[in-house]
């Protein structure tokens, strides 16, 4: 299913550190074919003709390639699970791991690979490109050269950021704090609701109080399950009576992440409360996202929110949509007790919400 290549650098066989890339595929990974005269897929085996920069990298470097590349756009819940084991298997043989990702789903990844990975103590850093390698004016090779470097950093003897991040125009981000914010920009990703945990210019400026403290006692804990039952409902003025209960309907659906306005805020519309209500009533859990990229859901703060929080929906606090999504996924495949879900939910796990 998967195949490896060790990249030649100037380290020995006293590296200070070992690097797993995984290749999944994405834009990055695309070189000019003079023979097809289009883009086709990064063979890492050509590495010291398509990026020699890598060879100058004193620490140790493997790179497993998916059998199957898949752009971003078909990113599956099991390729996060693929992922998940992946990392577990090769724990103990790496100290860090760095994974080559289409832009367009990376910040949904980079969340479900932070639950997946519970106890994580080592950095796995997400990164990919607005351009592919292959082309004059690429961002791959910035972000994929920094991306290996912040893999790789340590201090003593303890990696700088033991946690799921995301890497992109020189910005370190939390993985489950992140969000695509452009599609035709090298700046593409941002984090409104949490700094930056690193910033590479000349120097690579480390933002220490922001990281995740390293726990060298905890056990990594792999987890593979994820239950994809559920549903994200944007709220938007006119939605319909009809569209909410044909969603709310949905057969075998367990929980709706609902993006509402401002800091929760909802209609008040009869129909509309009674809705949620009788979903709730049913067993369906609802958790309540804003749709603003900065600020938080609070509950009762407005009237039109008190009545959300009195019949039973779960805040989200600062959570992005595509941390709330992929957490609720994740909460569902660990219990089918709706009360364990929801107090989940309520909670940070990996520093995804305040």
């Amino acid at each position: 299913m998967y195949k490896t290549v060790k990249i030649k650098t100037s380290s020995n066989n006293q590296a200070d550190a070992k690097v797993l890339v995984i290749y999944t595929g994405g834009t990055l990974g695309m070189v000019y074919d003079k023979k097809s005269d289009s883009l086709v897929p990064f063979d890492f085996t050509q590495i010291p003709d398509n990026l020699p920069e890598m060879a100058r990298l004193e620490f140790e470097i493997t790179v497993l390639t998916f059998d199957q590349l898949l752009d971003s756009s078909n990113m599956k819940p099991s390729v996060w699970a693929d992922l998940a084991r992946i990392i577990g298997d090769n724990y103990e043989k790496y100290d860090s791991f760095v994974i080559l990702h289409g832009t367009d789903t990376m910040a949904y990844s980079a969340s479900a690979l932070s639950y997946l990975l519970e106890n994580l103590n080592k950095p796995v850093i997400f990164t990919g490109a607005q351009l592919p390698i292959g082309v004059a004016r690429t961002d791959a090779k910035e972000n994929f050269i920094t991306a290996l470097e912040i893999a790789a950093a340590r201090q003593n003897g303890r990696p700088l950021v033991p946690e799921v991040c995301v890497f992109f125009h020189s910005m370190l981000l939390r993985g489950n704090r992140s969000k695509k914010q452009e599609s035709a920009q090298f700046n593409a990703f941002q984090s409104e609701n949490y700094p930056a945990l690193a910033e590479a210019g000349i120097y690579i400026e480390y933002n220490h109080p922001f990281i995740k403290h390293y726990k060298p006692n905890s056990s990594l804990r792999i987890h593979e399950r994820l239950d994809e039952n559920v549903v994200i409902l944007k709220l938007f003025p006119g939605i319909s009576e009809k569209i909410v209960h044909n969603i709310l309907s949905i057969n075998g659906l367990k929980g709706v992440v609902l993006e509402t306005y401002g800091s929760g805020n909802a209609p008040t519309d009869e129909w509309f409360l009674n809705a949620i209500k009788k979903a709730i009533e049913n067993g369906i859990v609802i958790f309540n996202v804003s749709q603003c990229n900065g600020g938080r859901v609070t509950q009762g703060r407005y009237q039109t929110s008190k009545v959300m929080q009195e019949i039973g929906v779960v805040s989200g606090s600062d959570i992005t949509t595509e941390a709330a999504i992929t957490k609720m996924m994740f909460a569902f495949g660990q219990t089918h007790e709706v009360n364990e879900v929801k107090a989940i939910l309520a909670k940070p796990f990996s520093g995804e919400m305040s």
